[in-house]
């Protein structure tokens, strides 16, 4: 296999990358072994050399060319087939996409970004029935005075980030040495910069100076973009890192619930704040209400908090989430759609939430309603399983909403995104967010024994799984992130095909739940990024086990915590020692990324979590007192705290608390 090396020095006026020579640079490819396969992939041991007088600093590229027929990259947690560039983009929210030509912003024909952005070191791409692409370490050591790859097992001292590469228009994926973020720098979806000069980001070889290392290099058949996921388990094992050590299963529980409890419950309102800061001045707390009924607030929330009660046998926090529950069962309804309003602002129930504006079709979002009557299904089940408490007009509820959703199907057998508020008709679909529909149905079926659905069901997943899951792109399930891929509704589609396995004991359902497994996976981070901004820096926080939680807002958050009792379900039916680490991970990850005790994350009180750690010093925004950048929000977010309780005290507490 060909590699094309060029570089890019951080003295040049332009930003062109040229030829080695032109640099005073040499270079040498040996492929020492392997077969291009996902599991023995081919092993280049590359060595680039100042051949010059003097200090060389800037960016190493190199490329490995495909035949380019009709590509669809996949950079993990960065890029998914062209980030559907093939999409209309002028839209609010900008994320990077791919397009051929000279497209405008946010489209580009090629994209270059630090290698701490994806969550495993890899760039691969799918083309006429191969899998094409390359893998190589993240960063660079320094190693007893030799600039060396990281590996897991080889201690040294940080020296410097490598980047990745995808192009359409030259049919290539690359690596480099050094890193840029360009054309452009995606901060969060609505903060974007312009490509900046070549500074701190630079790779140096002093005169005579040489560098080696090793690049694993793909070349292998497959019938589909799913292919790619045998390689990324071979390469989570090669830099696998284990999540700092938290606290234990029923410790994390308590204190995340018992913060929630304490902290975020809005008695006049009963519900929870979305967002809880300390007020420095009066040394109290203040409160951005945006109260929903679920997604960032709401049943999200409350039915974690309620089983943690449960299985703590915490009577008061009890009575506090079934509140919650209650009122939104007795008050959110639209009666002309049939749906909960998702929304409540100052003794009002409506359809305009703080996502409202940000929506291209005003109505109900499917997402919102169909996760919510998931989630009173779930507090339906362990208020009787543990309490032998029945609500049967929870499930009265819960059924004549779902029958509205399941109306709403069109020829596809795709439910949609959003619903009109005076009919419950579908409005608008093409995307994943109908996924929680059918998990509610299917939750629905098996809860009751109801099988009235059960073949629509199958059509539905049939579809969703050849359209999005099967390409390894889903998209459109938060509803601030028009569209962009993104692992929210992923997990909703796992929970589904659970219950259908659960109802019919088919094989298949259990084949599609390891490729939406997979998927997720994509997200979640294989190894510990070397974070350089506090707090998460100076405690030693871990990126391993937290997923991205999409291609426009890139930051890790704790919602897919939410699955561990789906992972644990999946291993229980297959000895998979792979989603059985993996879900340790998460698990691990959860314990730790909270403060385990007052101000261990330089704000709030034991128990209190946010949503938003940057594992990647080009995704902060916000900053402490005295201006200086910090790399977490400081403030408590119930729900994000609500996913690592969801994950933890479900089927996986009963198998893991003696």
């Amino acid at each position: 296999m060909e590699l094309i090396i060029t570089a890019r020095s951080k003295f040049q006026e332009d930003t062109e990358y040229t030829g080695l020579d032109r640099h005073g640079l040499s270079s040498s490819v040996e492929i020492t072994g392997g077969s291009g396969s996902a599991k023995q992939p081919f092993q280049a041991v590359v060595r680039i050399r100042n051949l010059s007088s003097s200090t060389w600093s800037g960016v190493i590229h190199m490329e490995l060319p495909f035949a380019k027929v009709n590509p669809r990259f996949f950079l993990p947690a960065f890029m998914y087939g062209r980030n559907r560039g093939e999409a209309p983009q002028n839209v609010p929210n900008e994320f990077p996409r791919l397009r051929e030509g000279n497209p405008s912003r946010p489209s580009s024909p090629w994209w270059m970004v630090r290698s701490d952005r994806l969550s495993h070191p890899a760039a691969l791409v799918y083309d006429t029935g191969k899998i094409y692409g390359l893998c190589a370490s993240p960063y660079f050591i320094n190693k007893n005075g030799v600039k060396t790859q990281w590996k897991p097992d080889l201690p040294g001292e940080f020296y410097q980030y490598g980047g990745y590469t995808c192009s359409l228009a030259k049919g290539t994926v690359g690596y480099t040495l050094g890193y840029e973020n360009a054309p452009l720098l995606f901060i969060k979806s609505r903060l974007v910069k312009e490509r900046a000069p070549l500074d701190k980001n630079c790779f140096e070889l002093a005169a005579a100076e040489s560098v080696e290392f090793t690049m694993d290099l793909y070349e292998y058949e497959t019938e589909s973009e799913l292919g790619i996921n045998a390689a990324l388990e071979d390469i989570y094992y090669r830099y696998h890192q284990h999540p700092r050590q938290g606290s234990d299963i029923r410790t994390a529980a308590a204190d995340l619930s018992k913060a929630i409890y304490q902290y975020a419950w809005l008695p006049e309102d009963r519900s929870y704040s979305t967002f809880v800061y300390e007020n420095k001045e009066t040394g109290g707390y203040r409160y951005n209400k945006i109260i929903s009924i679920s997604w960032t607030d709401g049943l999200s929330v409350a039915t974690p908090v309620l089983i943690a009660a449960l299985r703590l046998g915490d009577e008061s926090m009890r009575e506090q989430a079934l509140s919650c529950i209650e009122n939104i069962i007795e008050n959110s309804l639209n009666p002309a759609s049939g749906l909960p309003y998702e929304a409540y602002q100052d003794g009002k129930w409506s359809i305009s939430g703080w996502w409202f504006d940000g929506m291209r079709t005003p109505g109900h979002s499917a997402y919102l309603c169909a996760q919510a009557m998931y989630y009173i299904m779930k507090a339906y089940e362990f208020e009787k399983r543990i309490k032998d408490c029945l609500h049967e007009d929870w499930m009265i509820f819960v059924r004549e909403v779902l029958l509205v959703l399941e109306k709403s199907k069109n020829s596809d057998e795709e439910y949609p995104t959003i619903l009109s508020e005076r009919t419950g008709a579908g409005l608008e679909y093409d995307s994943f967010s109908g996924t929680w529909c059918m998990a509610a149905m299917a939750y629905y079926s098996w809860l009751t024994g109801d099988r009235t659905h059960l073949d629509s069901l199958k059509r539905s997943e049939k579809h969703y799984y050849e359209t999005y899951v099967k390409r390894m792109e889903c998209y459109g399930a938060p509803l601030d992130a028009d569209k962009a891929v993104d692992s929210e509704g992923i997990l909703a589609y796992i929970k589904a095909v659970r219950y259908l396995h659960a109802l019919t004991g088919d094989d298949l359902y259990l084949d599609h739940m390891r490729d939406s497994i997979d998927y997720e996976f994509t997200f979640k981070f294989a190894y510990n990024s070397p974070v350089k901004v506090p707090p998460l820096s100076k405690i030693g926080w871990s990126s391993c086990g937290g997923s991205v939680t999409s291609v426009a807002n890139p930051h890790i958050h704790p919602m897919s915590s939410n699955i561990v009792d789906e992972l644990y379900y999946f291993v229980q039916q297959r000895d998979d020692s792979y989603v059985r680490q993996r879900m340790l991970d998460t698990v691990g990850w959860g314990c730790q990324t909270y403060n385990r005790f007052d101000k261990e994350f330089d704000h709030g009180k034991t128990g209190w979590m946010s949503e938003r750690f940057c594992h990647s010093e080009g995704l902060v925004t916000e900053s402490y007192s005295d201006g200086s950048p910090a790399s977490t929000w400081f403030c408590l977010m119930a729900w994000a705290s609500g996913s690592v309780i969801e994950g933890l005290v479900g089927d996986y507490w009963e198998a893991n608390i003696k």
